[in-house]
């Protein structure tokens, strides 16, 4: 059994969901360590990509799985004042 982390979701505020702490933590730093501090900021696609790079091989082998836990991990740090969207199209992520 492994062991798990609360996240939120910017858009259902109020609901937490528990995932796996040791993914949620390194796609986290991954994602903490590319994402920059200042519009324009990166697509999703983009910050995904980035973030590819700094995940361990052991929990995302060959970077699989990677696109959901970059969405995971997005929405949750978006709830928590962290990351912010930028209203563009595509929609546009950077750190507060």
């Amino acid at each position: 059994m492994t062991e798990k982390v609360a996240v939120e979701n910017i858009n259902t505020p109020g609901r937490t969901s528990n995932v796996d702490k040791a993914k949620y933590l390194a796609m986290k730093v991954a994602m903490l360590a590319t994402l920059p501090r200042h519009a324009p900021g990166l697509t999703a696609n983009e910050a995904k990509e980035a973030a590819k790079a700094h995940l361990p091989e052991d929990l995302f082998p060959g970077g699989a799985t990677s696109g959901w836990w970059q969405k995971c991990v997005q929405l949750d740090l978006e709830a928590k004042g962290v990351v912010v969207r930028e209203p563009t199209k595509p929609l546009r992520f950077h750190q507060v």
